[in-house]
């Protein structure tokens, strides 16, 4: 079940330019060059903004995503044609053999039922080929992003072409740990529509995830920082044995 903020038609349509710098995407980039990737998986793929960056490289890039209106979004980009785009997740997908799997932004804290993050680990080991890699960010619990989180804080009007004003901020919800609940809300000038997307992130130390990966078959060849937030948060880099 996609949140209302991928899910929702309208919500989707605004995403990219409510979130315009994703230079958080520059390390993965990166990584996908430090591997000789030629086939990737990208799992949680949104709007398709890493999928494509990827294409434009040259990469063949599967792009899956639960929410079907933000992979609508993606399929109408220019150079789409180039991605294969699937609606699902990773507990079901068909047969491949990618040399690097990804799970960019909030999407491995955004499965937040444990039993749907041991089966999406599953489903990228068996999509990896032997020697390829997961990748994935997740926060640093003990830097308590969730406090930051406060209208206040996050508070903005942006002016999309095409949609008029949007003014937006997020609001923290509860704090059930290790699961972590928030809402943004959305307000459209045009017409005044009001719309919220809850979500809930599950958040995970570093000792749990490695314990993961190496449960479902993983080597953990590193684990980094994130170049655009140092010191809050476990990039995991892990390698099918």
């Amino acid at each position: 079940m996609a949140d209302d903020c991928f899910g929702h038609p309208r919500l989707a349509a605004i995403y990219d330019p409510l979130d315009p710098d994703r230079s958080d995407l520059d390390a993965y980039l990166r990584m996908a060059e430090e591997f000789g990737a030629r086939q990737v998986l990208d799992i949680g793929c949104g709007t398709g903004v890493f999928a494509l960056l990827l294409a434009d490289r040259g990469i063949d890039v599967v792009g899956i995503d639960p929410a079907q209106a933000s992979v609508d979004v993606a399929r109408a980009k220019p150079g789409s044609e180039r991605v294969r785009w699937i609606c699902g997740d990773a507990t079901a997908l068909p047969p491949l053999q990618v040399d690097l799997a990804t799970m960019t932004a909030n999407v491995a804290q955004a499965i937040a039922d444990p039993d749907t993050w041991q089966k999406t680990l599953r489903g990228a080991y068996e999509a990896l080929r032997p020697g390829g890699h997961l990748v994935f960010e997740t926060r640093d619990p003990a830097r308590r992003a969730w406090e930051e989180w406060t209208r206040e804080n996050s508070c903005r009007v942006t002016e999309i072409p095409g949609v008029g004003s949007v003014e937006s901020w997020v609001q923290l919800i509860d704090v059930s740990w290790p699961l972590v609940t928030f809402r943004w809300t959305y307000i459209f000038a045009a017409d005044g529509q009001v719309l919220t997307s809850d979500s809930t992130l599950r958040f995970r130390e570093r000792e749990e995830v490695e314990t993961d990966l190496v449960a479902h078959g993983f080597v953990v060849e590193d684990v980094r920082d994130a170049p655009d937030r140092p010191g809050k948060e476990f990039v995991f880099l892990a390698r099918r044995a």
